[in-house]
């Protein structure tokens, strides 16, 4: 009998390709989107309920319908200048949310929850390879928020036996290296597919958010991650909790950190097209250097990050951009 796992978010950039990911390997992913950020057309490998996830009635019906084995929970509100500017939507909406979810969760006698954190649970750290101790100091209500619900899984997990694991991830960027899937946000932030967007025309320009930073170029640097082997790990975590090993924090990252500037020039490279760029001042609340260590999820995990190259990540996204299914 084939195994269902709820994922929340599934209608999303990174939910989508973990269903698709769950799907090779013979679960059901039902994805629970509202559909304020994702898009219906990304539910490819599974079936789709919509509904919000702070509506506790619904929540119970689609647990009564499918019995889930596990959940894995991606939906979340996650730009850094929302959250600076509105930090009580974050917390209603990330952690009142996920409340409600985690004892929707437990009522059905799930006991299984895979988390999509943020390293912006820990602030900024300069120069630091970050991993699963560093300290956690969040500079804004997005990994205020996300911090807040690590707490509450480590406490229900002492109260109910509800076993959790935690991703803490990165910058996450490419695509489904068939082009099934990608990256498409509305209003767009995130830098791979804004600076693509300029290189393509579909936008005037890339803005760089601050150049004066204290870098090797003055621009943030930041861990990138391929949104694959993202996926990847997470069907690792819930075969974790499968076989109750219990819960556990993994820190997901390449290990190495990429300028904006580097990031350019690689799409440069990569598209063999010039890249418009202008320069604005630096965001509120954004990290100066965030790059993150990777040990325990490759030695516990076996997790092994083999497309989170800058090449290969924006190879993917470029083909995606370029295959017909994105939308300007």
């Amino acid at each position: 009998m084939a195994k269902h796992v709820l994922v929340t978010g599934g209608a999303g950039y990174i939910g989508s390709h973990a269903c698709k990911v769950l799907a090779a390997q013979g679960y059901v992913p039902v994805s629970y989107d509202s559909l304020v950020t994702g898009w219906r057309e990304a539910v490819k490998f599974g079936p789709f309920e919509q509904g919000e996830l702070a509506d506790r009635r619904a929540l119970d019906a689609v647990f009564a319908r499918w019995q889930p084995v596990a959940v894995m929970h991606f939906a979340a509100l996650s730009q850094v200048g929302e959250a600076m500017a509105d930090p009580g939507l974050y917390w209603r909406h990330n952690v009142l949310s996920s409340l409600t979810l985690i004892e929707a969760t437990l009522a059905a006698g799930c006991r299984n929850f895979v988390f999509s954190s943020t390293c912006a649970t820990y602030g900024d750290h300069d120069g630091v390879l970050l991993d699963e101790d560093t300290a956690q100091v969040p500079l804004n209500a997005y990994g205020a928020s996300k911090l807040a619900i690590e707490h509450m899984l480590r406490d229900f997990g002492a109260a109910q036996g509800l076993q959790s694991v935690i991703f803490r991830y990165f910058n996450v960027a490419g695509a489904d290296p068939e082009a099934e899937l990608g990256e498409f946000h509305r209003p767009e932030t995130h830098l791979v597919p804004l600076l693509l967007e300029a290189i393509d025309g579909r936008r005037a320009e890339l803005t760089l958010h601050g150049t004066d930073y204290p870098t090797r170029d003055g621009t943030c640097v930041r861990d990138y991650v391929h949104v694959m082997d993202l996926a990847e790990a997470h069907l690792l975590g819930l075969q974790w909790l499968e076989a109750g090993r219990g819960s556990r924090v993994f820190c997901l990252g390449s290990g190495t950190g990429f300028s904006v500037r580097e990031v350019i020039e690689a799409a440069r490279g990569v598209t063999n097209r010039p890249v418009p760029v202008t320069h604005g001042p630096r965001r509120a609340g954004d990290a100066v250097s965030l790059v993150s260590g990777s040990a325990r999820a490759m030695a516990e995990l076996g997790w092994r990050p083999t497309r989170s190259t800058m090449p290969a990540m924006i190879t993917d996204a470029w083909r995606w951009m370029q295959s017909g299914h994105y939308e300007s």
